[in-house]
Parts: C-alpha cells; sequence; structure tokens
C-alpha cells in the first residue's frame, strides 16, 4: 500500500498561486498513475488534474485549463499541483490519490491522502 500526504494549502488572494504537493510512502509513486480531486463545502468531490505514472501525459478539468498544471517526481515520490490565478471559487479541500489507471472519476483510485485546505479570498 502508499500513503499520500499533502501539503502546501493556505489562504491567498485572488489571482495568487500555490503550489500543492503529495508525498507518498510505503510504495514507490511510479507505480501508480496519480490524480487531483478537490471537495467545496456543500458540493460533490470534483476532477482536478490526473497524471501517468511516468508524468508523460496529464489530464485536466476542462474548466481548469492553463490555469493548474500537475506534475511528478518519482525519484522524490512527490507529486505537485501548481495553481495560478486563482478565484474564490477554487476554495476547496484539495485531495490526492493513487491508482493503477489514469482517470478523471474517484473510482480509477484506491488509496487517497486526507486532504489540504485551499481558500482563496476575494
Amino acid at each position: 500500500q502508499v500513503q499520500l500526504v499533502e501539503s502546501g494549502g493556505g489562504l491567498v488572494q485572488a489571482g495568487g498561486s500555490l503550489r500543492l504537493s503529495c508525498a507518498a510512502s510505503g510504495r514507490a509513486l511510479s507505480s501508480y498513475a496519480m490524480g487531483w480531486f478537490r471537495q467545496a463545502p456543500g458540493k460533490e468531490r470534483e476532477f482536478v488534474a490526473a497524471i501517468s505514472r511516468s508524468g508523460g501525459s496529464a489530464y485536466y478539468a476542462d474548466s481548469l485549463k492553463g490555469r493548474f498544471t500537475t506534475s511528478r517526481n518519482n525519484a522524490k515520490n512527490t507529486m505537485y499541483l501548481q495553481m495560478n490565478s486563482l478565484t474564490p471559487e477554487d476554495t476547496a479541500v484539495y485531495s490526492c490519490a493513487a491508482g493503477l489507471y489514469i482517470g478523471n472519476t474517484t473510482t480509477n483510485y484506491n488509496y487517497w491522502g486526507q486532504g489540504t485546505q485551499v481558500t482563496v479570498s476575494s
């Protein structure tokens, strides 16, 4: 099994940037496709981005393309989410997830981190 821990969340003003990290332990990150999801208060969890095991392919929610970028460093067992031009609508708990197959639904992923809060003020 793999354990995932997110970090890098916090409070930022609209228009600002944040970089989230997802650190893996227990098993090599390179064994898994990875995804980012977010959940805002009162809303369902939604797909943000996904990246293949090698990092060669990445996919994004249509509404986030151009503002969010995901990457990974398998040597450091860490995945990242760079978020730019943040708006209050981006406020949510952001979670990373690991699975055998890349995808944009929660059912693609077997292992989840606890999440990190991102709050964007107007």
